[in-house]
């Protein structure tokens, strides 16, 4: 069971390209912190970005990640977030 779930982990692994950013959120309750890196991880943001949880914070990080995007002439996108449940 355990083999069959690193394996399919690292199929998805395996699909992030050169062409993707990919943008890791940390959710809070308001306000949420995100990150971005390029495929090998290295970061390619100034810094990270703080947002709310609200259509303006949602707004405000689209426009972040459309902009780095362009910026690093990436085409492609990956968002991970984790939250914690109580």
């Amino acid at each position: 069971m355990k083999f069959k779930e690193i394996d399919a982990q690292n199929q998805r692994v395996e699909q992030i390209t050169t062409s993707h950013l990919v943008v890791g959120i940390d959710m809070a309750k308001e306000i949420h912190v995100a990150q971005a890196t390029n495929f090998r991880g290295i970061v390619v943001s100034k810094r990270h970005l703080s947002f709310s949880n609200s259509i303006e914070g949602f707004e405000k990080l689209s426009r972040w990640m459309s902009e780095l995007q362009q910026k690093h002439r990436l085409k492609r996108l990956i968002i991970g977030m984790e939250s914690l449940l109580v």
